[in-house]
């Protein structure tokens, strides 16, 4: 039996190994690349680890590009565009939750629905309309397509995280004299935060990565996020490798930031729905 258990460990580990290198490898080799002179990038045979390093990559997209105005712009339309979101995903997931009105399933059921729409077709009425508003190249256009695009599932997501409380917590709030509104803000969303902050941080992921609408809103230099100033660097005969893996990794670094300081919530959040009761 311990022969059997050794075995069983070893093979566990070998195999959770192998699915860790595979799932990290890409970020690996964009780092190395990042890191890599054009020429060596081209080399053959394949080098896994570059000669020389070399930080030009990284002072190239500064020099050639306003990274650093990139950085901002993408970090404002994630930072608004979720807050919005995750305060009109809470009332209406708490909504949902809480009351039973004719047409709750069907609400429920439209906010599926609207995730197997695909993108593609909304963009021309989008255009249309954004240009109707005078906001094209604009960030408050982006602002205003996440927070929509985003508002059905995530309130979809509050409202599995409010069902998970118990209503006893309101009503004794509500019988020591709070009205709903303040039970709901000092009772229960600071049981809700790592709810909160799951999607909060799915959100601004979301916005921090969306690339079609940005391209098709945005297109003044001052104005442009990450993922435009990154699909630039996709020429007509030529890709630039060596500063697209630049600023991949420059652009992945928030948002491994944001995990870090938020993994707490974000485990808890996943795994909320045990109530001490």
């Amino acid at each position: 039996m311990q022969r059997e258990n050794v075995w069983w460990k070893t093979g566990r580990v070998v195999v959770l190994g192998g699915f860790l290198a595979f799932a990290i490898f890409p970020l690996y080799w964009i780092v190395i690349t990042s890191l890599k002179g054009q020429q060596e990038i081209f080399a053959l045979p394949i080098r896994y680890w570059p000669e020389s390093a070399t930080l030009l990559n990284y002072m190239e997209i500064f020099r050639i590009s306003h990274f650093q105005v990139y950085i901002w712009n993408s970090f404002l339309v994630s930072l608004v565009a979720s807050s919005v979101v995750v305060l009109i995903a809470m009332l209406g997931g708490y909504v949902l939750a809480r009351f039973s009105f004719r047409g709750k399933r069907q609400v429920m059921l439209g906010f599926l629905l609207t995730q197997m729409i695909p993108m593609f077709i909304g963009m021309a009425p989008l255009y249309v309309m954004m240009s109707r508003m005078h906001i094209l190249n604009s960030l408050v256009s982006l602002m205003l397509v996440y927070t929509v695009m985003l508002i059905p599932f995530c309130t979809i997501i509050m409202s599995g995280f409010f069902q998970r409380i118990p209503n006893a917590l309101e009503e004794a709030a509500m019988i020591d004299g709070c009205s709903r509104t303040h039970a709901l803000f000092r009772v229960i969303v600071p049981i809700m935060l790592p709810g909160i902050a799951a999607t909060f941080i799915f959100a601004f992921v979301q916005c921090w990565n969306e690339l079609i609408m940005a391209v098709l809103f945005i297109d003044e230099e001052s104005v442009k996020t990450i993922p435009v100033a990154m699909n630039a660097f996709i020429k007509k005969y030529d890709i630039e490798w060596g500063a697209m893996s630049a600023a991949t990794v420059l652009s992945v670094i928030p948002t491994m930031l944001l995990f870090a300081f938020c993994q707490k919530y974000l485990v808890e959040g996943l795994t909320q729905g045990a109530v001490k009761g």
